[in-house]
């Protein structure tokens, strides 16, 4: 049956205002063209690295370019805040971090909401820190660093990599956990702080095992504890805060993620073929060796760690008041 043309006009602008469907919605198969990864950091950094290494394997093994397109600035809101806007078809991906674990709080007026509007997709790695002191602190041990820190009062500085880093975070959870005090010195980023560990300006830091395990074993810092709930194998002797501050955990994890509503098809499989990279021998030596040890887990597992930890974070910014520069 013909149709007459008003009729044929009324269904065409019927058909037209219909909302797009996802590739995989329409019976093609995912993914049919190029996908980008959003980082929120510069080129060159841990994130960034472990990123195109699983990016240049979901491009081997899905046929189809996954390009990481580098978006810093605003500690990673303006990549996050892309994301969660972008349409749900899988083809604008985000590499999330607990960097936006901590935003929810450190930014009280974003215009998005992470848990609300980006959903997880893969765990990739999880990565620890240290707690080390300069070799004059007279502490060997957690437990003789908090009562010599309860015994010298806001006398103690520690340096840290700004408000609301890792080293400053990891600090805070410390002092809400024992009651010491310690004075944070703020420096942009923890690459000028370190000298000043060394040199004795600064007394204690919690930095990454991997910018301090040199030091550390040429003896100009002293590590207590490592911050994973397990003992890090880049400093096999070093025990766990956790040994003596029960429950103590402080670890930066990194995954991909997507917006809200992608279709768990897509989900799935992009699931799958990120765990297949992780389980590879050279991707796990090299995250290892960027002292970022791969962390896999279920979606459902990963979201769990991603809520837990936005709700645990949260606690520690309003404990110690940090407020993001």
């Amino acid at each position: 049956m013909k149709l007459r043309r008003r009729e044929f006009v009324r269904w065409a602008a019927g058909a037209a205002a219909l909302p797009a469907l996802p590739a995989i919605a329409r019976g093609e198969a995912y993914p049919s063209r190029p996908v980008r990864i959003i980082v929120g950091f510069a080129p060159s950094g841990a994130a960034d690295i472990l990123a195109r290494l699983i990016a240049q394997r979901l491009s081997d093994r899905l046929g189809q370019p996954f390009v990481v397109e580098n978006r810093p600035g605003a500690a990673m809101n303006i990549a996050t805040g892309l994301v969660a806007k972008a349409p749900s078809d899988g083809y604008t991906l985000l590499n999330v971090t607990t960097i936006n674990a901590w935003n929810a709080t450190l930014y009280p007026n974003l215009d998005f909401n992470f848990i609300r509007d980006i959903t997880p997709v893969a765990s990739m790695s999880r990565s620890g820190g240290v707690l080390e002191v300069h070799p004059s602190v007279p502490a060997k041990t957690v437990a003789e660093f908090i009562a010599y820190a309860k015994a010298n009062p806001g006398k103690l500085n520690m340096g840290t990599g700004g408000p609301g880093s890792g080293p400053h975070m990891y600090g805070a959870l410390f002092e809400m956990m024992t009651g010491v005090e310690l004075v944070p010195v703020h420096y942009h980023g923890t690459g000028p702080a370190v000298p000043d560990l060394i040199s004795g300006r600064l007394q204690v830091m919690f930095d990454l095992v991997t910018s301090s395990v040199g030091y550390i074993k040429a003896g100009q810092l002293r590590p207590l504890g490592v911050t994973t709930a397990t003992r890090y194998e880049a400093l096999p002797d070093v025990p766990p805060i956790a040994d003596t501050v029960a429950g103590y955990e402080a670890s930066g994890w990194q995954g991909i993620g997507a917006p809200a509503k992608t279709l768990v098809e897509i989900l799935d499989k992009l699931h799958s073929e990120i765990n297949a990279a992780l389980a590879d021998p050279t991707i796990i030596a090299r995250l290892s060796e960027l002292g970022a040890p791969v962390f896999a887990s279920s979606r459902a597992e990963f979201g769990k760690v991603i809520e837990a930890d936005t709700e645990k974070w949260a606690k520690v910014v309003k404990f110690a008041n940090i407020k993001a520069e």
